[in-house]
């Protein structure tokens, strides 16, 4: 299991109490959150047998296992919004990497879904991700074949913010590993998912791992810089305030850029970070009703552009059309002297809430709590699986199974194929030639013939003979497109080859016999022996299947 090592003795006395008062402080916490009190039990009862099995487990900086069961569920709750069913998951994520547990145990005790979120869990914990960097869209794919429930990957999510919160808790090897996820896997997601917040601690753990003499240059520069910035915001906010409060109740808050977003204009640009120009970003937010939201935003906005000249090219209106996600916001740029441009959003109250608590709260908002998850957790996996959607009120409303496989490589790369893809298939993916000799496979280090079926997640190491070659057999045994097309050009010219064979043999046999060569001779041969061409004719003669006698004995009786 991630991050644990075991002691033997049980848990302290001191520690239970201090276990028990941490899971009394969690139910307080999430109660609000869970419109089903009756389900209270069954975390209950998901967190006393967390208790008897990781009694005595700790995580490598001593700290009991149990408090980060905890602080798990609460950013499974609080902050990506899930209910009770991913509550019981997370305390149970791992619990069959103990021994003596089985997920069928689970699956008795907990009831089916939870068995099938921890499946996925596991499916997708034991990827291969070294090679991540290079096939990120593919890995995304794969998580969510790999997965009945997408509960599995927000779960893989909310451990993922754990473990860079809680850096001393995890082992310096695996937390490597981890940030190479974070920064290929799990950023992408977040960010797909409205979930700024998260993206951009996550954006600045990763950093600081990275790079921290650049983070902490930056936050040097911008601790320094800080008192004639607030005086900077107050002059630039000193009129917008004067012109609002005539038409609005609204509040304005205002902050830097993250360090991480100005790193990467310095890069982007080649400047220093004295020559970033759009350091500055505030924020208004109106508080009106829901049919005044969109005149509302854009009446602020004029007043804004009014007062200071903006940058076209810089608008971004997610209110017409919001994001996948559910974000709705105007964003400006506006100048306010010769070297500083400051951005500016523009959103309503509840505009505002869903921006920072992400899809969650756009389902929320609906009113029916009950089926609020359900709804959200359907649109999670619709907006990751298909990245052109432009507002999850457009997106599909079913769940649908992947008609795609993801295969590994000896070296870890990865292949998209289509479900129900052999071994063959994926041999004319790697190389012609790989195709051509394949005589058989190694799938997750057991040997299999070149007929059989890959499943998802498989590791594949083809196997060649230089003997080897197609026939026409292998068209029943391929799937792709690619194969088939590979393997019958191979046949083609293989036929073509053998017809050149007959044709020769056909041409020397009848210069023994005299009988000179022509079109018409060979028109006549061809209908006797009743083949479609004159290649197919000479085919059947290189192997075999018309025997020269018979065409002697023919153009004797012909003549005679």
């Amino acid at each position: 299991m991630e991050n644990e090592k075991t002691i033997i003795a049980a848990y302290s006395e001191e520690e239970r109490d201090k276990i028990q008062q941490a899971y009394e402080t969690l139910l307080d916490d999430i109660r609000p959150n869970m419109p089903d009190h009756g389900k209270l039990q069954l975390i209950d009862d998901a967190y006393h047998y967390c208790l008897e099995v990781y009694d005595g487990k700790y995580m490598v900086s001593g700290k009991p296992y149990m408090f980060h069961l905890i602080d798990l569920v609460r950013i499974v709750v609080l902050e990506l919004g899930l209910g009770y069913m991913s509550v019981i998951a997370a305390f149970l994520h791992g619990v069959t990497y103990k021994k003596g547990v089985e997920i069928e145990d689970i699956e008795a005790k907990f009831g089916k879904p939870i068995a099938v979120i921890l499946k996925g869990f596991d499916r997708i914990s034991a990827l291969h991700t070294e090679k991540v960097a290079y096939n990120s869209d593919n890995f995304r794919d794969l998580f969510l074949s790999l997965v009945e429930d997408i509960r599995s990957v927000l779960l893989k999510v909310a451990h993922r913010v754990y473990d860079v919160r809680n850096q001393n808790d995890v082992d310096a090897d695996r937390l490597g590993k981890y940030f190479h996820e974070i920064k290929y896997i799990y950023i992408p997601i977040v960010h797909r998912l409205g979930l700024y917040k998260i993206k951009a601690e996550l954006e600045e753990k990763l950093m600081l791992y990275e790079n921290p003499e650049a983070f902490h240059d930056i936050a040097e520069k911008i601790e320094a810089t800080k008192e004639s910035r607030q005086q900077t915001v107050n002059l630039f906010l000193a009129p917008i305030i004067q012109e609002l409060d005539r038409k609005f109740k609204y509040e304005i808050t205002w902050r830097m850029k993250s360090i991480p977003s100005i790193y990467a204009k310095m890069k982007a640009k080649n400047v220093p970070f004295e020559e970033v120009y759009d350091l500055l970003a505030t924020r208004v937010i109106i508080n009106c009703p829901l049919k005044d939201e969109v005149e509302s935003c854009w009446m602020a906005y004029s007043i804004i552009t009014n007062l200071y000249e903006p940058n076209p090219e810089r608008l971004r209106d997610w209110i017409t059309k919001p994001k996948a996600s559910g974000y709705e916001s105007l964003h400006t740029t506006v100048k306010f002297d010769e070297n500083l441009w400051i951005e500016v959003q523009i959103r309503s109250k509840r505009m505002d809430e869903i921006a920072e608590t992400g899809q969650a709260a756009h389902y929320l908002y609906k009113g029916d709590k009950a089926d609020a998850e359900e709804d959200w957790l359907v649109n999670v996996r619709s907006v990751l699986e298909d990245p052109s959607l432009v507002s999850l009120e457009t997106s599909y409303k079913n769940q649908h199974k992947s008609d795609k496989i993801f295969i590994f490589t000896p070296e870890g790369d990865l292949k998209k194929l289509p479900v129900g893809s052999t071994v063959l298939d994926f041999a004319y993916e790697i190389h012609t030639h790989v195709g051509e000799t394949c005589n058989g496979a190694k799938v997750n280090n057991r040997v299999v013939p070149i007929r059989h079926v890959l499943t998802n997640g498989d590791k594949v190491e083809i196997m060649t003979n230089k003997k080897q070659s197609p026939n026409a057999d292998w068209l029943n045994w391929v799937t792709t497109e690619k194969a088939k097309g590979k393997i019958r050009r191979f046949l083609m010219e293989e036929e073509l080859k053998e017809s050149e064979q007959g044709k020769e043999l056909l041409h020397r046999r009848l210069k023994n016999w005299k009988i000179p060569v022509t079109a018409e001779l060979i028109e006549l041969l061809v209908r006797e022996f009743k083949t479609e061409s004159a290649m197919e004719f000479y085919h059947k003669i290189a192997t075999e299947k018309i025997d020269l006698a018979d065409i002697k004995r023919f153009l004797k009786e012909s003549k005679g």
